[in-house]
């Protein structure tokens, strides 16, 4: 008998390994399915969502999964790598237009401190988060600059799961997959009933580890005002969303799973003026 159900997601977000905290998925890849629910997927061996690879973000795809049974978040579902097929990607056109009608079904936040209220009265472990606006781009020396033997191991087994890999492949896998030696964080600042505050949390969206070493790449030890200017300045720039998930074993820990940046939308008067 099959286990599980066949569903479509349109893949929202894809995060750069993270193997040292224990019981925390190594790649998360998560995404809203074809009836608007929020989907959290793993184990994907992080080879099949590298760029280029298996899928993209903004791309639909076909899987069978069942709800996690370790994990009890809502969103948190197993799937069968073995069963993906991917679809259609979602364009940009029309100034978003066809993503926005996906994103306007996903519950959204102008407050983190709403976020984490949400959390703990619902169990809600993935959502949007709508800065007010950022304030800065912190980068910081990551504690270890490359894998510690223990990251290496728990990657391995990561990449072995489901029978996807032999032993020499995974090894060889893990032995590609750089370390990105720093942390990213937003520092931004939400409206509340009591006036603005300031949060920081961690960007651990792939695009931003795939960012950092295209821009050491091009620009060696100059690699980071051409990372600011992206981040900073371009994403600053933009209608920016967070797409905000908490972590498994310390669920009032957020991360900043995938941005979502879409250009400003008009206010809905102006649009309509137009019509005419």
């Amino acid at each position: 008998m099959a286990l599980g159900r066949m569903e479509r997601i349109l893949i929202l977000a894809k995060t750069y390994p993270s193997p040292s905290a224990q019981y925390v998925e190594t790649s998360c890849v998560a995404g809203v399915n074809q009836d608007g629910l929020m989907r959290r997927l793993y184990p994907v061996p992080f080879r099949m969502i590298e760029e280029g690879q298996q899928f993209k973000k903004w791309q639909w795809i076909d899987v069978r999964v069942e709800k996690a049974n370790k994990d009890h978040r809502a969103e948190s579902h197993k799937l069968y790598v073995d069963t993906i097929t991917c679809g259609e990607v979602i364009d940009t056109k029309r100034d978003w237009a066809a993503r926005w009608e996906w994103l306007d079904k996903i519950p959204t936040f102008d407050g983190f401190d709403a976020i984490e209220a949400g959390r703990v009265s619902d169990g809600l472990s993935i959502t949007l988060l709508r800065p007010k606006r950022l304030l800065s781009l912190e980068i910081s020396k990551a504690r270890n600059q490359d894998w510690t033997e223990e990251e290496r191991e728990k990657l391995m087994r990561e990449q072995m799961q489901g029978d996807l890999f032999s032993e020499a492949e995974a090894t060889r896998q893990v032995k590609e997959l750089r370390k990105v030696p720093f942390d990213f964080y937003y520092r931004y600042v939400c409206e509340t009933p009591e006036g603005e505050k300031e949060h920081k949390h961690k960007i651990v969206d792939w695009e931003a580890g795939a960012l950092f070493w295209n821009c050491r790449r091009d620009h060696g030890a100059e690699w980071e005002a051409p990372f600011r200017a992206k981040l900073e300045a371009q994403l600053g720039g933009k209608a920016l969303m967070f797409l905000m998930g908490n972590q498994h074993r310390f669920q009032d820990q957020w991360l900043i799973i995938s941005l979502i940046y879409p250009p400003k939308r008009e206010p809905v008067d102006t649009r309509q003026s137009s019509l005419f």
